[in-house]
Parts: C-alpha cells; sequence; structure tokens
C-alpha cells in the first residue's frame, strides 16, 4: 500500500526530481556513459512528471514505471492530455531492462534522441498544469 501523500513530496519535489533527471539525459555522453542509461532517465523524467501531476490531482498512483498505466490515470481523472505524448509508453523499456548487462538490445543514437525528446515533452506538459503562471511568463 502507497504511503499517504503528505509522505511523499509535492508535485514540485516531483518536478524538481524530473528536472534533476533531464539534466542527465542532456549530458554530453562520456565515453563511459551508455545510452541504455541515458534513456532510463528519460524514463524517469516521464515517470516522475506523470506522478507529479497525479499527486497535484489528489490521485493515488502506484509504484509502477509502467508509464501506459499511468497515462491510464491520467485519462480518467480527465486530465488535460495531448494524445502525441502517449509516445511516453514506449519508455518503459528503458526502466529496468537496459540498466542490466545482457537483458536488453543496445540503444541507437537515434533510440536515445527520441527518448530524450518525449520526456522534455512529458515535462513541459507537467509544467503547464502545475505552473502555468511560471510557462505563460517564460
Amino acid at each position: 500500500m502507497p504511503p499517504n501523500q503528505s509522505e511523499i513530496g509535492t508535485p514540485a519535489d516531483w518536478l524538481r526530481h524530473a528536472r534533476s533527471d533531464l539534466a542527465l539525459v542532456r549530458v554530453e555522453q562520456e565515453t563511459d556513459v551508455l545510452l541504455e542509461t541515458l534513456c532510463f532517465h528519460a524514463q524517469q523524467t516521464a515517470e516522475k512528471s506523470l506522478k507529479a501531476v497525479l499527486l497535484r490531482e489528489g490521485i493515488e498512483f502506484p509504484y509502477t514505471h509502467d508509464i501506459a498505466r499511468l497515462i491510464t490515470l491520467v485519462h480518467k481523472a480527465k486530465i488535460p492530455w495531448n494524445e502525441e505524448l502517449d509516445q511516453a509508453a514506449e519508455l518503459t523499456g528503458y526502466a529496468v531492462e537496459g540498466r542490466y548487462p545482457g537483458s536488453a538490445e543496445t540503444v541507437s543514437e537515434e533510440e536515445y534522441r527520441q527518448a530524450l525528446a518525449i520526456a522534455e515533452r512529458v515535462l513541459i506538459w507537467a509544467e503547464n498544469i502545475i505552473e502555468p503562471t511560471t510557462q505563460e511568463g517564460s
């Protein structure tokens, strides 16, 4: 059973962590940094962004890395959502498989760039819901 919402932070806390993950995704690839690791952080950006919005709306969410499941909760709550963002569900595979040797295929540069773009769009969506005045003035 998930803890009550006062124990898991605020929507702003979740967005701060999502932004941190996105900053890691954007890091110039060093020789030892795997694209799989960067894609994991793209998945985390989307997951934490979705959870920030669900928390703001008072909707309990499961401890899951399943982005499609979180998107379903967004739809059920009738939170404004652009169907283009459904692509975020594709990031779920990066939550576990790519983090361990031998458990996934190598990520291509193109897949990495796509994961980055999706993560950026989901974070912007969440920011526009949680911090609309900040985003309007930008």
